[in-house]
């Protein structure tokens, strides 16, 4: 492989450290940030935490995604949560594990993508670690505020809600499926999967609407929606027909030969919102999708598709 300039392990861990968080846009919130032992910044209400971790590999390809890619997926992945709890995010807390041979110009634009999603989002990056290690590994915590909206949960859902969802769907997966096979078209779809396009805004939205119910689509749509309808204990009925199939979808479905509805209800790394609302309460541009049941309609806590279980896989495990 040519040599791309200087590895990190080159210019040495403090180097790379001032050169990454040299010129970080701050926040009114933020009174201390990076260079010190901890940073210390102001929430408005309770603070709201989550963290998420993101393996080469597992997470991403580095002949896959390019290192901005990759920073913008890594703090949209974990803003999502933050989203979905309808609270708004504050700060950013990077933990960064890599290859003494990897490039300090790859670390760069890294850094760079985790400069632009963090601005999209609204939130500061306020500190971090750095390591060595066999693969890139990148630990991202996001510090959120509830400023004066109680988080929304995923137990609040009530028989007769309307389920929503506001975000996309499918896509991230049907890009998986192209890239695995060595294709780069649909770009859309590959864009998708390589860095989600997180709704941000959405899940306030949906706290200051009322909802009673809410969760990051992360793993497919059938799976989270399960894992409301377990803490809340009542089934979840998903309405086929209210479900988008965009074209580019249905392009890969037709050259694949594999059903993108599948994609739609089970792939995940998109990163919609999904909440349940009051009948009425429901924002006018998220897109209605199934209904919660009653006890009567059925017992068992479970995501139905058109009435029945469904067949196909609902969803990422890790394990």
């Amino acid at each position: 492989m040519a040599k791309t300039g200087p590895t990190i392990a080159e210019i040495g861990e403090f180097p790379l450290i001032r050169s990454l968080v040299r010129d970080l846009p701050s926040d009114p919130a933020v009174s201390l940030g990076p260079g010190d032992d901890g940073a210390v910044f102001l929430v408005d209400g309770s603070a709201v935490v989550s963290t998420d971790v993101l393996v080469e590999g597992v997470h991403f390809r580095r002949n896959w995604s390019g290192a901005q890619d990759i920073g913008r997926k890594s703090v949209a992945v974990n803003i999502a949560d933050i989203e979905a709890m309808g609270a708004l995010p504050v700060a950013l807390v990077i933990g960064f594990s890599a290859p003494a041979d990897l490039p300090v110009s790859w670390a760069r634009e890294f850094m760079t993508g985790l400069r632009e999603e963090a601005s999209r989002a609204g939130a500061a990056i306020v500190g971090g670690d750095t390591t060595a290690g066999q693969v890139v590994t990148i630990s991202v915590t996001v510090i959120g505020q509830t400023a004066g909206v109680a988080p929304v949960r995923r137990d609040g859902a009530a028989p007769g809600d309307a389920v929503a969802v506001k975000g996309r769907l499918g896509w991230a997966a049907a890009g998986l499926v192209v890239l695995g096979r060595g294709f780069r078209s649909p770009r859309v779809v590959v864009e998708a999967q390589r860095c989600p396009e997180v709704p941000y805004g959405a899940g306030r939205q949906a706290a200051l609407a009322g909802a009673h119910a809410m969760i990051d689509v992360s793993d497919g749509l059938v799976a989270d929606l399960g894992h409301i309808a377990e803490a809340s204990g009542f089934a979840i009925d998903i309405d086929q027909a209210r479900l988008d199939l965009p074209d580019p979808l249905r392009t890969v479905g037709m050259a694949t030969g594999l059903d993108p509805m599948t994609w739609v209800l089970g792939g995940g790394e998109d990163h919609a919102i999904a909440a349940t609302f009051a009948v009425g309460d429901v924002p006018e541009d998220w897109q209605v999708v199934g209904r919660v049941l009653t006890g009567e309609e059925q017992s068992e806590p479970i995501v139905l598709v058109d009435g029945r279980p469904w067949e196909h896989q609902a969803g990422w495990t890790h394990f």
